[in-house]
């Protein structure tokens, strides 16, 4: 009993960094302002069809309703209290959605704000998503309920009570030299490694003189954390639009060439359980190199959030960006899922921005993003057949859409990619051989 009590214990502390997606599937997409009915049928319709693990949804609970600016985006990170109602749907629609997307093997995730609520500088009210009434200045909200018994006010020993330097203690963020470290996060579970983003676009783009041969040692090498403490992603909601952590680095669906390279490598590198952004379009407008509109809320008619229309090329309207169903990052969503507990193998560089990596003998990726052409054969670790390119097209009924890849008895393969090409990468694997 002792030795079965011990166990137990053991596997209770670290079950806080087991993502616990349905077997087979390795990612989470962050559905970002979806309301909750749309997102109960993209589980259906596309995430578990897809191989997607999970959902990270937008904050459901009560948040104040911002006017000025009209509905913004960070009014969702305002909280009022903790009833599940929102611009996203009620308590109805968030319990039917998880119920659905749980019955189709896909998890759901919630962006939880439980470190603060509204700003003090609204004035008192009922202007929130459930009406119910707040007093920021007086730190009344008896939705909750929250008094001002309940706030650190006075352990916070600035001139306003309020933060006023993020390089002390509140800051979270860590990009090196924080007063925090997000190692002082593990014992909670996986933590955010914003590093990787800002690193990795910066490679992309490169700048800094930076070169994608450099990404050998990708992960702990470049001063990350352990990679099974790690939640990694490309970009998120805040960052692809100049805030939080990362700067003008990150990659993001307006960058889309560079972004689907940068997704794709993510993918199909083992570090980290990892996340893909899905966007909205607002109308961008920069003065002085700031987009001044980087505030503007979803897709919306006068303040109702508009429904996620599907095309018939399986994109989506409405202004939602969708890049989850965009085919390169969707297909290599799946390169993840069969790859995965695969070791890293046969890297291949040619000493500037020509890559190649395997993982075992599940898959293997090749990127060029040089200004001249690349032509290699290349040892890709997979048994001899020919495998369908899953990047420029589909394995479909047994036949490929895009490019195809032979690969030999010895286990090498010819690959030729134009600088030049739509998407200068190509991805195979075990699932996609012909």
């Amino acid at each position: 009993m002792k030795f079965f009590l011990l166990l137990s214990a053991i596997g209770l502390c670290w079950a806080q960094y087991t993502p616990h997606t349905q077997q087979g599937r390795t990612s989470i997409v962050h559905l970002f302002e979806w309301r909750w009915a749309d997102i109960a049928l993209e589980c259906e319709r596309y995430l578990a069809p897809k191989g997607f693990g999970g959902v990270q949804v937008s904050p459901p609970n009560e948040n104040i309703v911002i006017t000025n600016p009209y509905r913004p985006w960070w009014e969702r990170y305002q909280p009022i209290s903790y009833k599940l109602c929102t611009r996203s749907g009620n308590e109805d629609e968030f319990r039917n959605m998880v119920t659905r997307c749980n019955n189709v093997g896909v998890r759901i995730y919630v962006d939880a704000v439980i470190n603060h609520m509204c700003g003090e500088g609204n004035a008192a009210g009922t202007s929130s998503t459930c009406g119910s009434y707040y007093n920021p200045q007086n730190r009344e909200f008896p939705a909750v309920p929250y008094s001002g018994w309940d706030f650190n006010d006075g352990k916070c020993k600035t001139g306003s009570g309020g933060i006023e330097s993020y390089n002390d203690a509140p800051q979270v963020i860590d990009l090196g030299g924080e007063a925090i470290k997000s190692s002082e996060y593990f014992g909670n579970g996986r933590v955010t490694e914003f590093k990787y983003g800002a690193k990795l676009g910066t490679v992309i783009r490169k700048w800094s003189g930076e070169k994608m041969s450099y990404l050998k040692n990708w992960g702990e090498g470049w001063g990350f954390m352990p990679s099974d403490r790690a939640l990694v992603f490309v970009d998120n909601h805040d960052n692809q639009r100049g805030h939080g952590a990362g700067g003008a680095s990150i990659l993001t669906f307006w960058d889309a060439r560079l972004y689907k390279m940068a997704v794709g490598f993510m993918l199909a590198h083992p570090y980290g359980i990892t996340r893909v952004m899905s966007s909205y379009r607002w109308q961008r407008y920069f003065e002085n190199g700031k987009d001044v509109n980087d505030w503007i809320g979803p897709p919306n008619n006068n303040g109702v959030t508009k429904e996620v229309t599907i095309n018939p090329d399986t994109t989506c309207g409405n202004d939602w960006v969708c890049e989850h169903r965009w085919r390169q990052i969707r297909n290599m969503v799946a390169f993840r899922n069969v790859a995965d507990g695969q070791p890293f193998t046969n890297w291949w560089d040619n000493g500037s921005n020509q890559v190649a990596f395997g993982r075992g003998n599940r898959g293997f990726i090749v990127f060029n993003n040089d200004d001249w052409s690349l032509s290699s054969t290349l040892q890709t670790g997979l048994p001899a057949g020919t495998y369908c390119d899953v990047i420029s097209g589909d394995k479909i009924d047994g036949n490929c859409t895009g490019i195809k890849v032979y690969v030999s008895d010895d286990g090498k393969a010819q690959f030729s990619i134009s600088n030049s090409a739509e998407d200068p990468f190509i991805a195979i694997h075990a699932e996609s051989k012909l």
